[in-house]
C-alpha cells in the first residue's frame, strides 16, 4: 500500500473522530494494513498464536498510543493487558484503542482531565437482521420499526457502536462485564451527532437509570462512536 493511501485513511479517520472528543483528549489514528512499529514483547505476550492480520491491528493500535502519549507530553510506555484483558494505561492515563474499518484509533488523555474514554470504529454497514434482537432492548427494536425499511440496518449499526463506546467507557470504573441489554441508548434526533447511554440495571458505581453522554459521527464509510467521562 502507497504512503498517500496510508495518510489517506488516517487522516479520514482521524478527521471523523477528533470533533467527538474534548480539546484534552490526544487522538492519533494509524493504518493497521501500513508497517507500524512493532507492539513491545511485554505487550505482546497475551497475544501468543494470534493470526498476522491480528498482530498487525494490536500494533498499529500500540503505536496509536505511544504516538498520543507523546502528543500529551507523556513519555511513551508499555500499554499491557490486565487478567481481564483491559489495557493498563500507565499511571495518571486513561484510554481507549478501537480497530476497524480499515484504520486503528487510540484516544488518550490524563487522569486528571478525564476519568474514562470509549472509542468504537465501524465498518458503515447495516448489522445483519438476525443481530437485531440480540443487540437492541425492546425500546430499541420500536425505534427501528418506526424507521424506513432501508434505513434500520445502519441504524443498528450506530446502536451497536454505541453501546460498545459505553461499555469500553464504563469498564475501567466499573470492572464488570455485561451483555447488551444493559445499556439502552437514546439517539437524540433534536442534537444530531449525539446520543445517551442508559444504565438498565445498577452496575456500580453506576446507578439504575443513570446515563453517559455521547457523540458520533458517520462518513467515509466508517461509524465513529465516543463517551467520555470527565473528572
Amino acid at each position: 500500500m502507497s504512503a498517500v493511501a496510508t495518510l489517506c485513511r488516517e487522516s479520514q479517520a482521524w478527521t471523523l473522530a477528533r470533533p467527538l472528543l474534548p480539546g484534552t483528549v490526544a487522538l492519533v489514528a494509524t493504518d493497521p494494513n501500513a508497517a507500524q512499529p512493532p507492539a513491545l514483547p511485554q505487550e505482546r505476550a497475551a497475544l501468543s498464536g494470534a493470526r498476522p492480520a491480528r498482530l498487525r491491528e494490536f500494533d498499529a493500535g500500540r503505536a496509536a498510543a505511544r504516538r498520543a502519549m507523546v502528543q500529551l507530553g507523556a513519555p511513551p510506555a508499555p500499554v499491557l493487558h490486565g487478567a481481564d484483558r483491559a489495557p493498563i494505561w500507565p499511571e495518571g492515563l486513561v484510554g481507549t484503542i478501537t480497530h476497524g474499518a480499515g484504520a486503528c484509533l487510540a484516544a488518550l488523555a490524563y487522569r486528571r482531565d478525564m476519568q474514562a474514554l470509549g472509542l468504537d470504529l465501524e465498518e458503515a454497514a447495516p448489522l445483519e437482521p438476525d443481530l437485531f434482537e440480540t443487540i437492541c432492548t425492546g425500546a430499541e427494536l420500536n425505534h427501528l420499526a418506526a424507521l424506513p425499511p432501508d434505513q434500520r440496518g445502519l441504524r443498528a449499526k450506530l446502536i451497536f457502536s454505541a453501546k460498545e463506546a459505553a461499555y469500553k467507557a464504563q469498564y475501567p470504573l466499573s470492572h464488570t462485564l455485561f451483555d447488551f441489554q444493559t445499556l439502552e441508548i437514546d439517539i437524540d434526533t433534536d442534537a444530531p451527532g449525539q446520543f445517551s447511554a442508559r444504565f438498565l440495571r445498577a452496575i456500580a458505581p453506576f446507578a439504575a437509570e443513570s446515563r453517559l453522554s455521547g457523540r458520533y459521527a458517520i462518513g467515509g464509510g466508517r461509524i465513529v462512536t465516543a463517551v467520555g467521562i470527565a473528572t
